[in-house]
């Protein structure tokens, strides 16, 4: 039997902070948004309502710097390191025409991680 979640005031909060984030965030990035409207609203508060949504497939984790980051939607994550300075870029991947007849099914989502030496250190 699954364990029925109840409607709290500070789920309806995180919720309605939640709605506001239109790009990747992490839970002490939520957290500090909904402490400005409630101090008494723990990380702990925060984390368990990540995943519950994660359980029901409604936000999506990934790993960037080593840190858990999230999104509502399922979208894919890919930077580039570089080695000498740490320095983390963004970027986007518009196509995986090169995977498809590596992968045995269909692809959703994926997180991608590249390192080397950025133009900056190379100069």
């Amino acid at each position: 039997m699954v364990k029925q979640s109840r409607n709290t005031k500070q789920k309806e909060l995180i919720k309605n902070e939640l709605d506001s984030i239109n790009t990747f965030f992490s839970a002490e990035e939520l957290h500090s948004r909904v402490k400005k409207k409630d101090e008494t609203i723990g990380i702990a508060t925060i984390y368990r309502y990540i995943n519950e949504l994660k359980g029901k497939g409604e936000v999506f984790s990934y790993v960037c710097d080593r840190r858990n980051i999230y999104s509502k939607g399922q979208k894919s994550h890919c930077h580039f390191m570089c080695e000498k300075t740490g320095k983390i870029i963004h970027f986007e991947i518009n196509n995986l025409d090169f995977l498809k007849n590596k992968i045995p099914g269909s692809i959703k989502s994926f997180q991608l991680e590249v390192k080397g030496i950025c133009r900056e250190c190379q100069e």
